[in-house]
């Protein structure tokens, strides 16, 4: 039987891998907390009428990426592709609509059968926020704040260019898409088939479009800008007006869309350069229409979500190895006593391991592969005097130590 390994576009998080990962998620739960917001977590499968919802049906995670599968019920099921939908549903489903605001931060994997490459695999892990039940531009302004302050605490954001767009409100959306099928309908010989059948489906969707040709053509498209209501660019001028007091730099991007009817208003994306091709690490915007569209009544939202293996990818300063002190017993001491001083070490908050079984030398050459801080030599004649032998791994020297100094303050013991 061939070695098993790991299914294709998944990887395992260990080491210096999972200590990066876990400063992402520990950065942004703490910048969360700051900013008042409550960490939901939700199943990591959903009925696939979640995400077809939310979505949309012509998109290329619904046809191509999902993974969606029939249970024994035959119940179409689907693991969570992206978090946005299963909170809107845990608001609806909760009974929440009527508590609102709520500020929801929220982590963990997400599944998507797209090509592996660099920052991005099949199983991949999101950090998001969205601020529910919030209509105004202010609202806006913080969950970009609080976006940009994750990447300030993670050390990134002089890395990283926010870019911002509009898409208006319903009506600028209804006269810019009136616009643009327009436009495409002009170069149907042109388009990709994807792109033939969103121009039916959702003309929008063509403007997310990967394929070179369509692009070329999306290059010249009619610009949201040309068609924004009085109260949409009153909504616009006063989220850059906020985004200024809050001393959060952006660039104003026109290609910055999103292609179904419940985002409106406010789009943006964090980038960088750093990641070659694929640059977003944190993006979002406003989607009032989307709570209704899942059974609720209208909520207003807006929110992003970020890829920690992307984010974990930029971090400078890397996470330091946790060190530990390591109890070599010496002969055959009493276990009891041994016991006792590894759990009164640990209770203290003292990260402790024993050197198991060998010769003194490889339990030595053990304890500074394990990093070790510090050796704690514990023998028959430690106990009898209540004497221990602490050895500095850094500096190599010795000092004696009495039982009593190390059950009251190991911390000053092994500073």
């Amino acid at each position: 039987m061939s070695s098993i390994q790991p299914v294709r576009g998944t990887h395992d998080l260990i080491g210096e891998e999972q200590r990066r990962h876990a400063q992402v998620v520990e950065a942004a739960r703490r910048i969360a907390g700051v900013y008042g917001f409550d960490e939901w977590s939700t199943p990591i499968f959903e009925e696939t009428r979640v995400f077809s919802r939310s979505l949309g049906d012509t998109s290329d995670v619904v046809s191509k990426e999902m993974y969606s599968f029939n249970d024994r019920d035959g119940e179409s099921l689907t693991l969570r592709p992206e978090g946005t939908a299963a909170i809107c549903r845990a608001l609806v489903s909760n009974a929440l609509t009527q508590s609102l605001p709520q500020k929801v931060f929220y982590t963990g994997p997400m599944f998507r059968h797209e090509r592996p490459q660099k920052g991005r695999y099949r199983q991949f892990h999101q950090i998001g926020a969205e601020l529910l039940g919030a209509a105004e531009p202010l609202a806006d302004a913080e969950v970009i704040a609080m976006g940009h302050a994750v990447l300030s605490a993670l050390g990134v954001a002089e890395h990283v260019t926010l870019e911002l767009n509009t898409l208006g409100d319903a009506q600028s959306r209804d006269a810019w898409r009136a616009a643009l099928v327009a436009y495409f309908s002009d170069y149907r010989d042109r388009l990709s088939e994807d792109s033939l059948v969103r121009l039916e489906k959702n003309p929008l969707r063509i403007l997310d479009s990967k394929n070179e040709g369509d692009r070329a053509i999306v290059a010249d498209a009619p610009r949201m800008a040309e068609f924004l209501t009085p109260e949409a660019q009153d909504f616009w001028d006063e989220l850059r007006a906020k985004l200024d007091v809050f001393g959060i730099a952006y660039k104003v991007s026109p290609g910055i869309v999103r292609g179904l009817d419940y985002y409106n208003h406010t789009t943006f994306e964090f980038v960088t350069t750093r990641l070659g091709s694929q640059g977003t690490v944190l993006a979002g915007g406003r989607y009032d229409g989307l709570v209704k569209q899942m059974g609720g009544p209208d909520v207003p939202a807006i929110g992003w979500a970020a890829g920690v293996e992307r984010l974990a990818m930029l971090l400078d300063v890397m996470p330091p190895a946790p060190r530990s002190v390591v109890i070599i017993p010496v002969g055959s001491p009493d276990e009891r006593a041994l016991c006792g001083i590894l759990q009164g070490l640990r209770v203290q908050g003292v990260r402790t391991e024993i050197g198991y079984k060998g010769a003194l030398r490889k339990r030595m050459e053990r304890a500074a592969k394990q990093n070790a801080s510090h050796v704690l030599f514990v023998g028959e004649d430690e106990l009898a005097r209540g004497l221990f032998r602490v050895k500095d791994m850094e500096s190599g020297q010795e000092q004696e130590v009495s039982h009593q100094a190390l059950m009251a303050d190991a911390g000053s013991v092994f500073a």
